[in-house]
């Protein structure tokens, strides 16, 4: 194969994905978590960001049951597997719903909201969920 045959490595984006949603309300939880493991699995450089709602997502013990849903909250542990350590939960988004790091099933990092806005400046690209 001579060297004009060869197809171009893709170019590793920095990709962003804020998690706004309550894990249960609509597929959309679901949906970034897949998401964000297949950017991962194509060698994107991933952040996650826990806010707002979103923050129920990590949450330990979720029993979706009631309401006829399937818990995929232990698909998180993939992200590891997956070269995915950079998990963010803003601040006051965690403490608002009286949530602590303790009560989460992965571990996160706390921000700011100040910090988390020039983390996105800092992105190729976010993705809002």
């Amino acid at each position: 194969m001579t060297d004009s045959q060869k197809q171009p490595m893709p170019e590793t984006k920095k990709l962003l994905f804020l998690n706004r949603k309550a894990p249960y309300g609509s597929s959309l939880p679901r949906e970034a978590l897949d998401a964000v493991l297949m950017a991962s699995a194509f060698g994107q450089q991933i952040t996650l960001v826990f806010l707002e709602d979103g923050v129920f997502q990590l949450k330990k013990q979720q029993d979706p049951s009631a309401i006829e849903m399937k818990n995929f909250s232990k698909t998180f542990a993939a992200l590891e597997m997956y070269g995915v350590s950079a998990v963010f939960v803003e601040q006051n988004s965690i403490q608002q719903r009286g949530l602590t790091l303790d009560d989460l099933l992965i571990p996160a990092q706390l921000i700011q909201s100040d910090a988390l806005s020039l983390m996105l400046e800092r992105q190729d690209q976010v993705l809002s969920f």
